[in-house]
């Protein structure tokens, strides 16, 4: 299920499987690596850094990237975010 929000709900246009930079950052390897941001900081990857990512993600932007993405606030259901977060965990 997460794959298919992946493709339909736009993901698929700017985000990666494979590694590649496109204009936001793959998603290959996600599931606990540990992600810079353009202010310095940093953190683990995990659902509720995924979750904020979709929800609000002008909040932490990876390094290296533009602001760009849109929130999917009100997008996305609870469940879509669910299904994404489990597929990102199959992403090695």
């Amino acid at each position: 299920s997460g794959q298919l929000v992946y493709q339909n709900k736009g993901c698929i246009g700017c985000h990666s499987l494979d590694g590649s930079k496109l204009v936001g950052p793959s998603f290959k390897g996600l599931w606990g690596a540990d992600r810079k941001f353009a202010d310095g900081s940093s953190e683990k990857a995990d659902e509720n850094y995924i979750r904020n990512s979709i929800l609000n993600p002008k909040g932490q932007v990876v390094a290296g990237y533009n602001p760009v993405m849109p929130t999917y606030q009100g997008k996305l259901s609870d469940d879509e975010i669910k299904f994404v977060i489990a597929y990102f965990k199959t992403l090695k």
